[in-house]
């Protein structure tokens, strides 16, 4: 039995809970019970439309006004990938957030439509497929490309430049797009998924071989990034650490400072992606593979809850994402460091004055005693 079985969602999303399956007939989502109703899903779908074209556009205007004004090649090529990402992200977030607010009207999908699908839940599950990698494969992209300039600047100023970068990028949406275009060839399946407001990767009815490795694919390829990810960026912050600490008192490296920032953005992005897409990742893999040994049971509507979740935290990536942009600057990292070092040496120098006033009188009782 999967761990997915033994664990309640009802904890992270009320409302959410295990009826009985419906007898006979149709039902092999079985009678859950809704998420939210239908109004309450399209103020949330519209709230949250809303902050994620809010921030997408200012962190998109924050990136394109520092690479109209960067004159360093490694930043440059750094601000070309992140402003591409955000450009998907916003994309994605808009034409999602459109499709899902569509389901939510009445009369579209009702229970009995479950577990198929027609042009609109083959075009909404692709663009899951696409738009979920995408920013998975450029964090793993920028990261690789900061510690080749952090650890080898020579080699990166020679391999790294803005038509490659270009050419990195389109590999990259077209390997999103060909695995996203897979159920095409019949490799794979999108279908409505519970409450039937979304589609993705078939991955708890009649899953066979086929579905099993797709989700496997997307799966396998979103986990390999984020862990790729995790390396380089651990390579590069370790090697800035160490420069760091070689570093002559009184000297100056502007240089520096632009690959902390840079380094500190990337891991705000790994840290962001890990926190949304891995439960997604994690939990789709599980529900394939427990439905295909047959192991799901009475427990089917657990497993949909937590696709549930694991969607919704998802969804928050293309929301959070910007906001990496927005907050972790030079400018905002410095303030945040002057803050820091103040308050730092605002407690060293009350820590001094504590000394220096106790110690004397300390001296003045030993001699007292004398």
């Amino acid at each position: 039995m999967s761990a997915l079985s033994l664990l309640s969602p009802s904890a992270l999303l009320p409302g959410l809970g295990n009826s009985s399956v419906e007898g006979g007939g149709t039902s092999h989502q079985g009678n859950c019970s809704s998420v939210e109703t239908s109004i309450e899903g399209k103020v949330l779908v519209i709230l949250s439309m809303t902050l994620g074209i809010i921030s997408n556009t200012v962190a998109l205007f924050i990136l394109v006004n520092a690479y109209s004004t960067q004159r360093r090649r490694s930043k440059a090529t750094f601000l070309l990938f992140a402003t591409s990402l955000v450009v998907t992200d916003f994309v994605g977030h808009v034409v999602l957030g459109a499709l899902v607010l569509r389901l939510y009207f009445p009369g579209n999908v009702g229970p009995g439509h479950f577990d198929s699908s027609d042009g609109t839940c083959q075009f909404m599950g692709g663009c899951m497929v696409f738009f979920g990698l995408c920013p998975l494969f450029m964090g793993c992209a920028m990261a690789a490309e900061r510690c080749l300039g952090v650890t080898r600047p020579l080699l990166h100023s020679s391999i790294v430049t803005k038509t490659r970068s270009k050419v990195c990028l389109s590999l990259i949406w077209l390997a999103a797009l060909g695995v996203a275009l897979l159920p095409r060839l019949q490799l794979g399946s999108y279908t409505y998924q519970y409450p039937g407001t979304w589609c993705f990767i078939n991955v708890l009815h009649d899953t066979s071989q086929v579905d099993l490795a797709f989700v496997a694919l997307f799966s396998g390829l979103g986990l390999t990034a984020l862990s790729a990810a995790l390396l380089c960026n651990t390579v590069s912050g370790l090697t800035l650490v160490l420069a760091r600490l070689r570093r002559q008192p009184g000297s100056h490296h502007s240089a520096r400072s632009h690959d902390v920032e840079m380094v500190v953005q990337l891991v705000g992005v790994m840290v962001t992606s890990c926190i949304c897409w891995c439960p997604l990742l994690i939990i789709g893999l599980t529900s394939v593979i427990d439905s295909y040994k047959g192991s799901v049971g009475d427990q089917l509507c657990s497993y949909k809850s937590w696709m549930v979740i694991g969607v919704r935290m998802a969804t928050w990536n293309q929301i959070l994402d910007p906001w990496v942009y927005i907050l972790l600057r030079r400018t905002v990292l410095r303030k945040i460091y002057l803050i820091a070092k103040c308050q730092a040496g605002l407690r060293g120098s009350m820590a001094g004055r504590w000394e220096n006033s106790s110690l004397p009188s300390l001296d003045m009782n030993e001699v007292n005693k004398v």
